[in-house]
């Protein structure tokens, strides 16, 4: 038994640059954070996106018209090319890592369900870290989740997690745009309170990630209404994953 559970979520425009390129240096921060945790006797399930981008950097610009497949072609293309990042670092560290891959109907009641917490839980027993990213290859249509946010949520659920962190590009929730001179971060937030004043949309890339800053807080307060705190928080910040751990303020909690 470890002391903690936490579940971290990382996005794409986290791992990677302005020309859309997966960073490994972005990579080993990321799981020399989670190796130290591991050394406090706290395990962490990863949720990753990543493969899509990966994908198109293999493959370069597709023939195939339909977005659906070409997004399917891509990632089928870019998870064992995360994979292989994720296990040659996880390994420096002396870790194991694994792959898992579910779509929506393994959180639904029923067998899905219980082979994905039988799944988890065996994993994390045997102090392997999971990586977990939606299944897009042949995850489509109502079998999708709308991001990888929901994803983490789901899984943080599922497992009884003590933390939820979410990575992003940016410090947290503003009261305005997050490069407005007036603009503040919120540093908590309840679960039941009403964002929508604060949340703006985003315009994204095919490869990027499909989840913006309303959809993290939607999931963040679903998880913290079951007790889950959860954290939004810049990726790209030193140390970001510790100084939760450690209960520095950083970032915008989610809690009760």
């Amino acid at each position: 038994m470890y002391k903690e559970r936490v579940v971290i979520k990382v996005g794409t425009n986290v791992m990677t640059n302005r020309d859309n390129r997966i960073v490994r240096p972005v990579l080993r921060k990321l799981v020399k954070q989670i190796a130290e945790l591991y050394e406090r006797d706290i395990i962490c399930i990863l949720v990753s996106s990543g493969s899509v981008i990966a994908g198109k950097e293999v493959l370069g610009k597709s023939k195939i018209k339909d977005k659906t497949q070409r997004r399917q072609v891509y990632s089928a293309i870019g998870q064992p090319r995360m994979m292989r990042l994720y296990y040659d670092i996880f390994h420096e560290y002396g870790m194991k890592c694994a792959q898992v891959l579910p779509t929506k109907r393994d959180f639904s009641p029923g067998v899905h369900r219980q082979n994905m917490i039988n799944c988890c839980e065996g994993l994390l027993d045997e102090g392997v870290i999971p990586i977990a990213n939606e299944d897009d290859a042949v995850s489509v249509t109502m079998s999708m989740f709308s991001d990888n946010d929901e994803l983490a949520s789901l899984i943080a659920q599922l497992i009884n997690a003590d933390k939820l962190i979410i990575l992003t590009d940016i410090d947290g929730l503003y009261t305005g745009h997050p490069e407005a001179a007036n603009s503040n971060l919120i540093q908590h937030v309840n679960p039941k309170e009403n964002l929508d004043k604060y949340i703006k949309d985003s315009n994204k890339g095919e490869a990027e990630g499909r989840g913006g800053m309303g959809s993290k807080l939607d999931y963040a307060q679903q998880a913290a209404a079951n007790n889950i705190p959860t954290y939004i928080v810049n990726g790209n910040s030193k140390n970001v994953i510790i100084d939760i751990i450690d209960g520095k303020p950083v970032g915008t909690k989610v809690s009760l």
